[in-house]
């Protein structure tokens, strides 16, 4: 599925606002929070911060793990809440202890064994992903990644350890084929999104109101693609509405400098948000924003 709309960077110029802490200095910076800044594309940090220790990038629209690998003291990513299908390119973050991907969509549970060159990995998070549905999914990780210490924040003691790692094969073979119908289930999904999308394009004619209804309210799966899309109705509901008050103040103005707050804006797609509800009934008490 296509979605129009300009995509959120990462920019100099956002990373010095965030680092007030360290005088608006980036280069020496150690932590960095960029959370909920509808962000699609993790870049620049692993040029720019070489001395991150701690990444806050949770609540975004981050759909892969990349542009991380050089750096070599983070000790703690949180990517939670994000739009991340599979665990990836991390081998460089030589010193991560800790990594948060709570509330993705990680389908692919074999790719957790990229993780195993992480030696100092401690705590990792997959809770509300579609992997932990799987049968054996705590068995296979435990076995998977002997140095860590707790998963989903529950402890990991010795008689499990041993246990697992017996049964590690085993585990292998099961993940692996409930991965293949969970990826079969998903290219499904594409396929039928993609399918509505080019049989029901959008009417310019049709009532404003009766779209809104239909938009919220028409049964649809929670994937990458409906988030990004709620993300996307938004955002163009808000220029709407921005460029329809310039009108009013300003007729004749061509050029949108916005009457509506961001925190307006922000309050408004964090309701969107709420679906995220659904997919999990476990506690984000370890969430940190």
């Amino acid at each position: 599925m296509t979605f129009k709309g300009k995509s959120v960077s990462v920019t100099e110029d956002l990373i010095r606002r965030r680092a007030e802490h360290n005088e608006c200095e980036i280069f020496s910076l150690e932590e960095v929070s960029l959370h909920q800044q509808d962000i699609e594309r993790i870049e620049h940090l692993d040029r720019w911060c070489k001395e991150l220790r701690i990444l806050y990038l949770q609540n975004n629209l981050i759909p892969r793990i990349e542009n991380v690998g050089r750096l070599k003291k983070l000790e703690y990513l949180n990517l939670a809440l994000n739009n991340i299908e599979v665990i990836e390119n991390l081998e460089g973050c030589e010193s991560l202890q800790k990594l948060d991907l709570t509330v993705n969509f990680v389908g692919r549970l074999s790719s957790v064994e990229s993780l195993r060159h992480n030696i100092h990995l401690r705590e990792l998070f997959l809770v509300g992903n579609p992997c932990t549905q799987f049968e054996g999914y705590r068995q296979f990780v435990v076995a998977a990644l002997p140095q860590l210490k707790s998963l989903d924040r529950t402890e990991i003691s010795r008689s499990e350890r041993i246990q697992a790692s017996q049964g590690l094969e085993e585990a292998r073979r099961r993940v692996a084929e409930q991965e293949q119908e969970y990826l079969r289930r998903r290219a499904e999904e594409k396929e039928e999104e993609n399918q509505e999308l080019n049989e029901n394009p959008k009417n310019p004619e049709e009532d404003e109101e009766q779209r809104e209804r239909e938009f919220w309210h028409t049964p649809c799966s929670f994937t990458p693609e409906s988030r990004l899309e709620a993300y996307r109705h938004l955002e163009e509901k808000r220029r709407a509405k921005e460029n329809k008050t310039i009108k009013q103040v300003q007729p004749g103005l061509s050029s949108a400098s916005g009457n509506i707050s961001s925190a307006q804006y922000r309050n408004a797609l964090n309701k969107s948000r709420k679906v995220i509800a659904v997919v999990s009934s476990y506690s984000f008490e370890a969430f940190k924003y």
